[in-house]
């Protein structure tokens, strides 16, 4: 987060907003983390939120910290990798319930009545 223009949410709820605004300042140039993995983190985290903005200045901000092309294209790719795997496992249950009725041609050779071998 930019520290010298003051976001949107700051300037209209100042108890609130400020000290949140501090709070992400504080969590950006603070702790254990180096620079460049803050960035690389807030990239995944603005690519999963689907944030365009905010995937270009965090991808703009790593680049500044001295990540590389491919160290940001990387951390992309497993975001969307865990975010798929994510998708796929919230939503297992139904996907099982739903997809256990329709015929595949491995469930064909399987012995029937056994539909959900394939999930298991």
């Amino acid at each position: 987060m930019n520290e010298s223009k003051t976001p949107w949410f700051a300037l209209n709820t100042p108890e609130l907003g400020r000290p949140f605004q501090e709070f992400c300042i504080a969590c950006s140039e603070k702790g254990v983390l180096d620079s460049k993995t803050k960035q690389l983190l807030m990239i995944v985290v603005a690519s999963v939120f689907q944030s365009n903005g905010e995937v270009k200045r965090q991808i703009e901000s790593a680049m500044q910290a001295g990540a590389s092309r491919e160290e940001i294209i990387e951390a992309l790719l497993i975001s969307t990798a865990t975010a798929a795997r994510s998708q796929l496992e919230m939503h297992k249950d139904v996907l099982l319930k739903q997809l256990a009725f329709v015929p595949n041609d491995r469930e064909s050779e399987k012995t029937k009545g056994n539909s959900n071998a394939d999930f298991e």
